[in-house]
């Protein structure tokens, strides 16, 4: 039914914009002079439709859920659901859930199986409610629109308030989604530091997040210190840069400047295609390709590697991050004013010379750009690390050892049906708050960079 409700809203913004301009041109050849054209009062219509139908759609389907959840636990007895803490609660619930779902497990109680059948029709009701109310709104704004068409109608004013007003809204909607998260990261953060010490977790070299959920299960003491982690990360993220910064420059500046226009027709579209492959392929690669080639070649010369390491791990992200830097070096080098590479060749000097000296040092504004881009993506990256790499938190700095990342830690944290009322969950926002703090450091670093040469070239 959602996807009605916008095929709808689709149908009745593309009725107002042909009803609307339909009108406006019979004004116009009624000999009645228009202040904007008709294309403008059709624009007027569709977006006087789109936008609020369309914003009514998302806020319905951002509150549906909580709101019948709550309808629905609100019918439960106390003892099988408002008496229980949260996690058992968050069981009980996501249970109902999958018995709606048709997902069946053993023979579950009558009162989930009344539940159940409770939340399928609750879900059904706001289907249609949402799609009477989509009609509703629409029908309302296509008439609304309709009445304004007229000789002296500024209907392209009102359109460009109505398109500035979006974008207004968009880039205000960003700011919140950030504000939201990182509100979110330090309130969790807060709650894991209440239950682990921060020191412990700042300076601890021991990460073991194995601690009893429940009070019957037996597991270790925990320990979660994060510098094992995130040395880990820093490790494969050195060892990805260090691959891919030298390969992508190279060969930017090789297309840029070197290659013939048959041979960068030939090697662009390959680096493209080259950026499109997804990270499970790359961790597949690392896992069948890299890692035993390097074992291989380890035992050869006496090495021990370990199955997981880092170094197969960096250097298959080191592969995948090649495209993003050969891009942005390239696409820098060619913003590079022609007058700076003419006068340079006029006094004399070589190409190479002109890369060199002038045109690579006026591009490292966008070169910084890209690497940075590089950088987050490596440190954010998971599936390779996960494949390649493994899962244990070692101290070290060795790239034939295995090793872990921030985020392979976070995404094995909440695995699964997880309550954030125990330090084990709430680490991995602890674990997102230091790494957003890492990643806010480097955008820092980097932003410094570039002022300092746009003041010197711009």
């Amino acid at each position: 039914m959602t996807t009605f409700a916008f095929a709808l809203l689709l149908v009745a913004s593309l009725l107002g914009y042909a009803w609307n301009r339909q009108a406006a041109t019979a004004l116009r050849d009624g000999g009645q002079p228009l202040h904007s054209l008709s294309g403008f009062h059709g624009l007027y219509s569709l977006l006087s439709v789109f936008i609020p139908v369309f914003v009514l759609i998302l806020l319905w389907l951002a509150f549906q859920g909580s709101v019948i959840d709550r309808l629905v636990t609100s019918s439960l007895a106390s003892e099988n659901y408002g008496a229980l803490e949260t996690g058992p609660r968050q069981l009980v619930l996501a249970e109902v859930k999958s018995i709606a779902g048709g997902q069946v497990f053993g023979t579950p109680e009558d009162w989930k199986l009344a539940a159940a059948d409770r939340l399928n029709g609750l879900r059904t009701l706001s289907a249609w409610l949402l799609v009477a109310a989509v009609a509703a709104l629409s029908i309302t704004q296509v008439v609304r629109a309709r009445r304004h068409v007229s000789a002296d109608f500024r209907a392209r004013q009102g359109a460009e308030r109505l398109v500035l007003g979006l974008m207004q809204f968009c880039a205000i909607f960003a700011v919140f989604v950030t504000l939201g998260i990182v509100f979110s990261l330090t309130f969790e953060t807060i709650k894991f530091f209440r239950m682990v010490p921060p020191m412990e977790f700042l300076f601890g070299v021991n990460w073991e997040p194995q601690i009893p959920i429940r009070a019957d299960q037996i597991a270790g003491a925990g320990a979660f210190g994060w510098l094992p982690v995130i040395l880990g990360t820093l490790v494969i993220t050195a060892i990805a840069i260090i691959v891919a910064v030298p390969t992508g420059l190279l060969t930017a500046i090789y297309l840029n400047e070197f290659a013939s226009s048959r041979a960068r027709a030939i090697i662009k579209p390959i680096l493209e295609i080259l950026s499109g492959i997804p990270t499970i392929v790359y961790g597949f690669f690392a896992v069948l390709v890299v890692a035993p080639a390097m074992r291989e070649f380890g035992a050869d010369l006496g090495l021990a590697i370990s199955p997981n390491t880092a170094l197969a791990a960096g250097s298959v992200m080191g592969v995948m991050l090649i495209p993003f830097i050969s891009s942005f070096a390239d696409d820098a080098l060619s913003a590079v004013p022609q007058s700076l590479r003419d006068g340079a060749l006029a006094l004399g000097a070589t190409r190479g010379e002109t890369m060199l000296n002038v045109l690579f040092p006026a591009a490292i504004p966008g070169i910084v750009g890209g690497v940075l881009l590089a950088v987050s993506r490596a440190i954010g990256e998971t599936m390779i690390v996960v494949m390649a790499a493994g899962l244990i938190a070692n101290m070290t700095l060795n790239p034939l050892d295995s090793v872990t990342t921030v985020t392979v830690q976070i995404v094995t944290l909440l695995i699964g049906d997880t309550s954030f009322d125990n330090p084990k969950t709430l680490a991995a926002f602890a674990l997102g708050m230091m790494l957003f703090l890492v990643t806010l450091v480097i955008n820092i670093f980097a932003l410094r960079i570039v002022r300092k040469y746009r003041e010197i070239y711009d």
